[in-house]
């Protein structure tokens, strides 16, 4: 269970987020801690960057295989994320 204290620095930061045009990349970063938990380091690793543009989630990754997996499990990966984050906040998904 949450503190107070963190609950209202977190109210905080996504007001501050909101008036300044952050969402998108506050959501990135809750996607990319979402992944850490859910990947294996070594391949969490291989991540480049996660960027979000107008509804799209952009995951750069380095490695080819780790891509190709990605691309095969699209829409896995897009109902994880829009299950996790909202539907709303994540209309598709991009592998790069």
């Amino acid at each position: 269970m949450k503190k107070k204290r963190e609950f209202q620095s977190s109210e905080l930061v996504k007001a501050f987020a909101r008036i300044h045009g952050f969402e998108d990349k506050l959501l990135a970063f809750e996607v990319k801690d979402y992944l850490e938990t859910y990947l294996d380091s070594s391949l969490f690793e291989e991540i480049i960057s996660v960027n979000i543009h107008r509804k799209v989630l952009e995951i750069k990754i380095a490695s080819p295989l780790l891509k190709n997996d990605f691309r095969l499990r699209k829409t896995f990966f897009l109902n994880k994320f829009q299950q996790e984050f909202g539907e709303n906040h994540i209309a598709d998904l991009q592998i790069l």
